[in-house]
């Protein structure tokens, strides 16, 4: 049997890894048992983590990117102790993983699932799975804590200087969102940023030798990286020689690459059948022969083990976030501002007050792009809530998302306090590193076109399915781009962005809708929110003959009706087209048409409310329906019925003056008429 206490903790690791997928009859053995040595270095010896409080505010950050390899976290969450949260952040007593949860790994409601998924269990930091999202959701993180230290350590106070580190493989190297990400951090100098390559050298399809032969180090020093190397990720005085390196590079984010053993002591090391499958019963107990094992006993942990971990990652885990706790006391009695904001900014509350910072807009014909009025609003808003910030991929004077008020300043290696952050042309990353910001309680933004959603999508996705409330900001939402042509108009954005779970999807209709979409997105704690912004002015509409701007709380409202109220046809629309809906039901009047003009900035927002609302705004009897978005018609058929009409786009769009393109496509008050009168028709 296996004595030191390292190397029987490290097999131990392996050894509920084997077990787990073994007894799940899926999974993936040979990641977790290559890298465990360097997993256990990290977090017996380095990792700033206490597993009773597992969400105060400086711990270090662990972010498994190579997510196939779920079960070595779970592993570490239990044999660590960590304990578990509920949704209101509040510790509770039990553990996070139990033993009876890593034997039901990969089943139903099992605490570990086939990849970490955050707010699901307690220790994950972030949800991972799609390889490259983990470590460049890493690099948000590691923004939070320079950031946060700029705003909020004072001489005596150091409150935020955690580090960040995440463990990818062959495969989160070879996705581009990784580049994009890297060539960030290392343009920003984040030293508190560590990767941890595990270089195993196999993917699904076999040796990386078939695909991926660059030279990985040259590339990171060539971005800016600090590179160390581990020749075997076995020898563990040599992980901690590697991870002191890290901790004394003050100028650069750190790569510590590791040459590891996929599937190690098991008859398939080093080939991809060690990958994505069990080892199979006879296998299990060779590599717990080779390991100095029991080999006849599953999910082994010896009484030792958990022990020298709560004497180690427990012990000095508990001392550093006392002296946390210890530290913050202090700085309220000093600080009391700020440390308001602190313990406002961990629970995702707003400052008192922060809705008086919000603007109107009188009515005016000529009106004002709804990118431009979401401009001034965000200026506003964000001189209210410090922690309000972002940036774009470049876009910042198209998107309007700069912040241009005195102090807000540019977040550059050499100023951590500024709040504009330029991402560059790099969307995917943009995005990610958002949600990065937003899992450290920031409230973080980003912009670009709308038809970049696409490169972005990925990380909007996972904002969503983490339940953070990321602000993915969308300007040029339409056709109304003009001369630029297709590849810049956005057809099917809208509709992919809306069939995405938990993802509030707005377009305003005019400058009003607008601060009201702020107002309802500023205060959101659990959910992301995607702002669909046009580039061309749209009137500001005159509320004194129409209704309220603040029925978009609604997600979708009456913005005016017929004379009696009772109409003949309705009329949706979003954005641009509900000016061009109003429009048109001044032109069916002219005809003895009463029409109903309902705006639907959030349909998300408007399928939550009773029935009893929606069916007041959209009467079943009422089944003359026209909806305007010129954008592609799915969808839509949920509000208008089978008898209902769509003005859309069914086609990619043309560059062309937007003059040019609304008659193309049809997007005029005549042809919105006819189609109403159409509906009208077929439905008396």
């Amino acid at each position: 049997m296996t004595t030191d206490l390292d190397t029987l903790s490290v097999n131990t690791i392996r050894g509920l890894c084997m077990d787990a997928v073994q007894r799940a009859e899926s999974g993936h053995p040979g990641t977790p048992m290559g890298i465990a040595p360097v997993a256990y270095t990290l977090w017996q010896r380095f990792l700033r983590f206490d597993p009773a409080d597992p969400i105060w505010p400086n711990r270090d950050r662990f972010v498994l990117s190579e997510g196939h390899a779920s079960v070595l976290l779970w592993s570490l969450l239990h044999l660590t102790g960590v304990r578990a949260v509920d949704p209101d952040y509040e510790v509770l007593g039990r553990p996070s993983v139990t033993l009876d949860d890593l034997k039901s790994f990969r089943q139903l409601d099992s605490r570990c699932p086939g990849h970490p998924e955050y707010r699901w269990t307690s220790g994950v930091e972030t949800t991972t799975g799609p390889l490259g999202q983990g470590v460049a959701t890493s690099v948000g993180m590691a923004v939070a804590s320079q950031w946060l230290a700029a705003r909020y350590n004072r001489d005596g106070f150091t409150l935020f200087d955690f580090d960040v580190y995440a463990l990818a493989g062959d495969g989160d190297m070879m996705e581009g969102v990784s580049a994009e990400a890297a060539s960030f951090a290392g343009h920003q100098r984040l030293s508190n940023l560590c990767w941890i390559y595990d270089s195993n050298r196999t993917t699904i399809e076999g040796h990386t030798d078939i695909t991926f032969t660059e030279d990985l180090a040259e590339r990171f020093l060539a971005y800016g990286w600090n590179v160390t190397t581990v020749a075997d990720a076995n020898d563990l005085d040599a992980v901690a020689r590697a991870l002191h390196t890290f901790r004394a590079e003050h100028e650069r984010p750190t790569l510590v690459l590791v040459h590891s053993h996929i599937g190690y002591g098991s008859p398939v090391e080093g080939t991809a059948k060690a990958h994505g499958e069990p080892l199979g019963p006879e296998a299990v107990r060779e590599t717990k022969r080779f390991l100095g094992m029991p080999e006849d006993t599953d999910f082994y942990v010896p009484d030792q083990v958990h022990d020298w971990f709560a004497r180690g990652i427990g012990a000095h885990g508990s001392a550093a976030r006392d002296a946390w706790r210890s530290t913050f006391e202090s700085y309220r009695a000093r600080h009391p501002q700020l440390a308001d904001e602190i313990e406002r900014m961990q629970r995702r509350d707003l400052p008192a007050g922060w809705q008086d910072a919000l603007p109107t807009f009188p009515a005016d014909a000529k009106g004002i792009a709804t990118r431009d009025s979401s401009g001034r609003v965000l200026n506003a808003l964000a001189q209210a809530v410090p922690w309000l910030l972002g940036g774009s991929a470049d876009l910042a004077p198209s998107t309007k998302t700069r912040l241009t008020f005195p102090g807000a300043g540019d977040f550059q290696a050499d100023d951590r306090s500024g709040r504009n952050f330029h991402l560059g042309v790099r969307e995917h990353a943009a995005a990610a590193i958002a949600n990065g910001m937003a899992l450290s309680k920031l409230r973080p933004y980003w912009s670009g076109f709308l038809i970049f959603s696409d490169y972005a999508r990925a990380a909007i996705r996972l904002s969503a399915l983490m339940e953070i409330p990321t602000l993915h900001i969308f300007s040029h939402d339409s056709i109304g781009v003009g001369e630029d042509g297709p590849t810049h108009q956005p057809v099917e954005q809208l509709a992919s962005l809306r069939a995405m779970p938990g993802l509030l999807v707005f377009r305003p209709a005019d400058a009003n809708e607008v601060v009201e979409t702020w107002r309802v997105v500023a205060g959101l704690r659990r959910e992301p929110a995607a702002l669909v912004l046009s580039r061309q002015p749209l009137p500001t509409l005159d509320r004194s003959r129409l209704a309220a701007a603040s029925g978009l709380a609604m997600g979708g409202y009456v913005l005016a009706d017929a004379p009696s109220g009772d109409p003949d046809v309705i009329l949706l629309a979003t954005g641009s087209e509900v000016a061009l809906a109003l429009a048109a039901r001044d032109e069916l009047a002219a005809g003895g048409v009463a029409a109903r003009v309902v705006s639907m900035p959030c349909w998300e927002l408007f399928d939550r409310q009773p029935r009893q609302y929606r069916e007041q705004v959209l009467p079943p009897a009422v089944r003359a329906r026209v909806a305007v978005e010129q954008a592609s018609t799915l969808g839509w058929e949920r509000y208008v019925g089978d008898a209902g009409a769509v003005v859309g786009m069914h086609t990619f769009g043309a560059s062309a003056p937007l003059k040019h393109l609304l008659t193309k496509f049809g997007f005029t008050p005549e042809r919105v008429s006819q189609v109403a009168r159409e509906q009208v028709a077929a439905n008396t």
